[in-house]
């Protein structure tokens, strides 16, 4: 090898420690940058914040949310979170707007314009159209006194933070700081309404996010399916119902219908004797058994049934309420569901 080429193999390692630290540090001071700018962002929050959320939950319609370029796609991200966590609303495209998707928009409507200057031509329509029908409009820019603002009902004044971008005209710190007002409004929104998690399930049904919010009920075995004999009975029937009900127990009640025991396999393998089938199934139960409401997400009962609680592993749990059981949940149901 020529000293030239040895000087380049043993060059390269160091040429590329030096890359990977200069990409790191440009990363950094992006970050940096945002955060400074989102913290401005919340020192800026005051009456207008409160003014715009007002405006929204007067309305009986939908939350009309429009821009075009990187606003537009902001945009369409905001309609989005607020209509999964209980905000009706819907994307207008600005550049389409006029052009027949003015139609879109109601007088039940309140529209929220996105523009970082304010004086986007694509959105004088839009404007234009909330001014003749009266319909709320509330501006989400960095310049008070653009177009846009001074036609707004409500103006949610972005800080003029510097861009990320080195030459500082590529939009990075300024759409940070919108995409986090759109969550800001979508959230306490979501607080005002008292939205729950059981209504983000029944918005989120597919994915993850609706399988980590299955509840019990979702998965639970009922009525006729349900494993269980009342006190008394003899061990023999005991075992007619454990194998025609598939669950690998038996549930046991008092007269009133009241869950007092389980039985399992591993009961019967401890009390196996030549009297098992004439012994009484409380004499065999195990009492006090652990047990889920139907309410309850089906990933918590996944955690008891692990033993989380210090407690051993098990693989069904009753589903009782007010004592009664009505349901019956398997570990099985919950990998099915793809919960775990």
């Amino acid at each position: 090898m020529t000293r030239q080429a040895h000087q380049e193999a043993t060059s390269r390692p160091d040429a590329a420690k030096k890359r990977v630290h200069d990409d790191l540090t440009v990363a950094r001071r992006v970050l940096a940058q945002e955060v400074v700018g989102l913290e401005a962002l919340a020192e800026a929050l005051g009456p207008s914040f409160v003014a715009a959320l007002d405006r929204i939950e007067a309305v009986p319609g939908r939350v009309v949310v429009t821009g075009i370029g990187k606003s537009g796609h902001i945009g369409r991200k905001i309609a989005a979170t607020m209509a999964s966590t209980g905000t009706p609303a819907l994307f207008v495209h600005a550049g389409e707007a006029s052009h027949g998707d003015l139609g879109m928009i109601t007088r039940e409507d309140a529209v929220l314009a996105l523009s970082n200057s304010g004086d986007t031509p694509e959105l004088s329509d839009i404007i234009a159209y909330t001014r003749r029908f009266a319909i709320p409009l509330i501006a989400l820019t960095s310049r008070a006194d653009s177009a846009l603002a001074r036609q707004a009902d409500v103006t949610l004044l972005l800080p003029r933070a510097e861009e990320a971008c080195p030459m500082g005209l590529a939009p990075t710190t300024s759409t940070t700081l919108m995409i986090a007002m759109g969550d800001a409004v979508a959230v306490a929104l979501l607080e005002r309404k008292g939205f729950t998690a059981t209504g983000f399930r029944d918005l989120h049904p597919g994915g993850q996010l609706g399988k980590r919010l299955l509840s019990v009920a979702d998965l639970m075995h009922a009525s006729s399916e349900l494993p269980l004999v009342l006190q008394g009975t003899r061990m023999a029937d005991v075992l007619l119902e454990m194998t025609a009900k598939h669950f690998g127990c038996v549930g046991v009640t008092d007269k009133k219908g009241r869950l007092i025991g389980i039985i399992t396999d591993g009961d019967l393998r401890r009390h196996m004797s030549r009297d098992l089938l004439e012994a009484s199934a409380e004499s065999v139960m195990t009492a006090h058994p652990r047990t889920i409401r139907p309410t309850v997400l089906a990933a918590e009962a996944v955690r008891i049934m692990n033993g989380d609680d210090d407690e051993r592993p098990i693989t069904v749990l009753f589903v009782v309420e007010d004592e009664l059981p009505i349901g019956i949940l398997h570990i099985h149901d919950c990998l099915r569901a793809g919960v775990v």
